[in-house]
């Protein structure tokens, strides 16, 4: 099982889900967020999780404790037990992953940093994704839009807060390094994303989509049928503007009426039209009302 999204935590399962607002027609509506969060404020959603036992009523002390207990549980036990494998070794290879969750770092950097071989990282994989710890969500692979496409999954920590876990992060260090920050945001925003999409009648796919040349990407595509694409580009910006919806254009541009809306995820409070089928929305709107 996943972990609870805010939706579930906030009390606000009844309406229709964010993919169904979005892909509205005409236009998608959206009620602008009440006291939307603020980066800080992402990120201490992304470090409590969804883990229902930290959440309630847990101090941000007990919770990291639980947590990081939850974690040396997971790999050092239940997915160690599973590959066989040294559990030290494990967990080295697990905060790599960690490190470079919603990204495409090559396997090789992921197991030469552990100090073990590919057989062993492959063997240590597929428990973490088993064990519902690591998801790799594919590449979207249509040679005919996307040149050269890389074939690699992104992988994915399910739940963010073991991000913060593995690594022993607090709000500050993750606010102090961009890159951490960028990767986190993606990961809560995955996390938010993943249970509707399970539950969706069409069953959609989650995919990446990026060139090999790096010229283009998309952070996230789901497919909601053979006809209907939605994309998403996840920003650490409060501004967003129409730069940063420029390879949702090129998407929308390629595919015509296949591409319903793409959507550029913010950590600002607003929301605005950046193009035909393309707006800006607060990361938070994947929970709000309206």
């Amino acid at each position: 099982m996943f972990g609870l999204t805010m939706r579930e935590v906030s009390g606000q399962t009844a309406g229709p889900t964010f993919i169904e607002r979005l892909t509205a027609s005409p236009q998608p509506h959206f009620s602008p967020v009440a006291s939307p969060p603020d980066p800080a404020g992402y990120v201490e959603i992304a470090l409590a999780g969804g883990f229902p036992e930290p959440l309630v009523g847990s101090a941000v002390k007990e919770r990291t404790l639980w947590l990081e207990s939850h974690l040396d549980q997971l790999l050092t036990r239940d997915a160690a037990s599973a590959s066989g494998h040294d559990p030290a070794r494990m967990r080295r290879y697990f905060e790599g992953l960690a490190l470079s969750s919603a990204g495409l770092a090559a396997h090789n950097t992921l197991f030469e940093a552990a100090g073990i071989n590919r057989k062993t990282a492959d063997a240590y994989q597929r428990p973490l994704v088993n064990l519902m710890v690591l998801e790799l969500v594919p590449a979207w692979l249509n040679n005919r839009l996307v040149a050269r496409p890389v074939k690699s999954p992104k992988r994915y920590v399910i739940d963010p807060s073991l991000i913060g876990a593995a690594l022993r992060l607090d709000g500050a260090a993750v606010l102090r390094d961009a890159d951490l920050l960028g990767r986190l945001l993606d990961t809560l925003v995955v996390a938010q994303l993943r249970p509707e999409l399970a539950l969706g009648p069409t069953r959609p796919r989650l995919h990446h989509a990026r060139e090999m040349n790096g010229r283009r990407e998309l952070d996230l595509l789901v497919e909601l049928s053979a006809t209907q694409i939605v994309a998403f580009e996840v920003k650490a910006t409060a501004s967003p503007g129409p730069g940063d919806a420029r390879h949702l254009a090129w998407m929308r541009d390629r595919l015509g009426a296949r591409f319903v809306a793409g959507a550029v995820l913010h950590t600002g409070p607003r929301q605005c039209t950046l193009g035909p089928r393309l707006v800006a929305l607060p990361i938070a709107s994947i929970w709000a009302e309206g």
